[in-house]
């Protein structure tokens, strides 16, 4: 997979792939990083690439003349198919399902803006699709090019030492994931739940399956409301909402589920 990134700061961008499943895909060919700087693109001899808003307003915009070009160039490396994205508060939420779908893409440009925003004319003449990391401000668009780098390269295949793992993720299927335990069995007094030490695999995925479902109920409630649950795990949020008893993890207590007050 091919991407490319527009953005003011490239060694913002350049100097975090080096490391952990990025620098690992990008290593391996599973996928490669490149950078386009708009600054580049400026005509004046002081690479400008901001100026005040129409209408007033604090803060600059980001001009089109030299935005556009670099967008421009960066796309024609990419090959057919490939998706403009604008890094904006104003996007799509940007979830696990958004990153399967860019994952299946041969190539994907990412517009990290800066300062007040892009001018409007940019996003109508150079982006395909805008999206959000979150309901929170951020002074420009690379840390979240690099949260999706990072959430697009799990999923390509070869990427991760185990495939599995990206399919047992938290948002996967809805929910989100269970406890983990490794050694110690026995750490500060606190016990790895016997079922993990059984070797019993059905009994094991069953007890993951429970808590997932009790973790997502308990945290995140809202994941549940147009989750796509498979048969099994749409049974245990039925039987955890009607009180049956799950195991809470390391304390060996049991829990029952209560109803939320309103």
């Amino acid at each position: 997979m091919k991407i490319e990134v527009v953005t003011l700061f490239p060694r913002m961008i350049t100097g975090a792939l080096e490391f952990g499943i990025v620098g690992r895909a990008i290593t391996r060919g599973l996928m490669s990083v490149a950078t386009e700087d708009p600054r580049l693109h400026a005509s004046d001899a002081h690479r400008t690439v901001d100026d005040r808003p129409y209408g007033g307003g604090p803060g600059m915009v980001m001009k089109p003349e030299p935005l556009l070009a670099a967008i421009r160039a960066a796309h024609a490396r990419l090959p057919p198919g490939s998706l403009r994205v604008y890094l904006s508060a104003q996007g799509r939420p940007f979830g696990q399902a958004q990153a399967r779908e860019l994952a299946a893409l041969p190539g994907l440009l990412l517009l990290a803006g800066r300062y007040e925003g892009v001018d409007e004319r940019v996003v109508e003449l150079g982006i395909d699709r805008e999206l959000s990391v979150g309901d929170y401000v951020l002074s420009g668009g690379e840390l979240p090019a690099l949260l999706i780098i990072d959430a697009v390269a799990r999923l390509l295949p070869g990427a991760l030492g185990d495939e599995r793992s990206s399919v047992e993720d938290s948002f996967a299927h809805g929910l989100l994931e269970g406890p983990h335990y490794t050694r110690p069995e026995v750490f500060e007094g606190r016990g790895v739940p016997p079922v993990l030490l059984s070797g019993d695999h059905a009994d094991i995925r069953r007890w993951r399956l429970a808590q997932a479902v009790a973790r997502t109920v308990e945290r995140r409630p809202d994941l549940l409301a147009n989750a796509q649950l498979a048969p099994e795990a749409r049974r245990a949020l039925n039987e955890f909402q009607t009180g049956a008893s799950s195991d809470a993890g390391a304390s060996g207590r049991t829990r029952s589920w209560e109803p939320r007050s309103r």
